[in-house]
Parts: structure tokens; C-alpha cells; sequence
């Protein structure tokens, strides 16, 4: 597995985590929700992402979107 599809294999399980806490736990989870489209979308643009950084540390090779 590739560092790109790591990521988004990661952000769909993050948003569908707080889709189910939003439903079930305060609707308050939304404002997660929030945060991981904004994520999803300011790495969109700059190529900066958390999560493609914390995967690197792991060891998983990198892809071709975040380098």
C-alpha cells in the first residue's frame, strides 16, 4: 500500500467514525466532520498533511501525491 491510498483509506474511515458519533453519541461530531473536509482540502492545495506524515514514520513507500 502506497502512501496516497494509506490517506484516503485513513480519511474515509475518520470521516465515517464521525459520522457515526455524530448520530450517535451529540451532534456536536460534526464540527470533527468539519475539520477532516477542511484537512482533506487545505492538503489538497498545499501538499501538507498530517496524516501522510505520520504514516512516513511508519515506513509506508510514498506515492505519488505527497512527497
Amino acid at each position: 500500500m502506497t502512501l496516497d491510498r494509506a490517506v484516503l483509506a485513513f480519511a474515509g474511515v475518520m470521516v465515517l467514525l464521525s459520522l457515526a458519533l455524530t448520530l450517535w453519541v451529540s451532534p456536536y461530531f460534526i464540527w470533527f466532520t468539519a475539520f477532516i473536509g477542511v484537512n482533506m482540502l487545505q492538503s489538497a492545495f498545499t501538499g501538507f498533511c498530517p496524516a501522510a506524515m505520520i504514516f512516513r514514520l511508519f515506513g509506508i513507500q510514498k506515492g505519488c501525491a505527497f512527497q
